[in-house]
């Protein structure tokens, strides 16, 4: 990384302003970022019982009292998308996803899945067949 470079001024030049991506807001200030309670709503409710792999899928259309977060989670679910890939796509933490999930858990526009799990211990027959395939190469 490297230092930012010092511009020499004159002893009457006034400071050139800071330049920032953020246009400031009125008064001149830059605006302070939306805070996550804000989003979440009243956090009353325990969250459901949900983690990374968790599989989320929309039962219905966003309506029209739900907050831009909670529809948009709800566009994204048509099809199944674990906890995790909402997490990205919607730029959130984990726990702020789980609470917009509970919310809509408890109103009943989606519905959380395990995800499926194979057989834990491979099957035998299919572990030799592999083996010999192997081995012929």
């Amino acid at each position: 990384m490297t230092p930012p470079q010092r511009q020499r001024r004159s002893p009457g030049q006034k400071p050139a302003p800071a330049s920032s991506s953020d246009p400031p807001a009125e008064g001149g200030r830059t605006p302070n970022p939306e805070r996550f309670f804000v989003i979440g709503g009243e956090g009353g409710a325990e969250r459901a019982d949900i983690d990374l792999v968790t599989l989320i899928v929309a039962r219905a259309e966003p309506p029209i009292s739900a907050t831009p977060e909670q529809a948009a989670l709800l566009r994204l679910c048509v099809a199944p998308l674990s906890v995790a890939e909402l997490s990205a796509y919607l730029s959130l933490p984990f726990s702020m996803v789980a609470v917009l999930i509970t919310d809509l858990l408890a109103k009943e526009l989606v519905q959380a899945r395990a995800p499926l799990v194979r057989q834990k211990v491979a099957d035998r027959n299919l572990l030799e067949a592999v083996m010999h395939g192997l081995q012929k190469l």
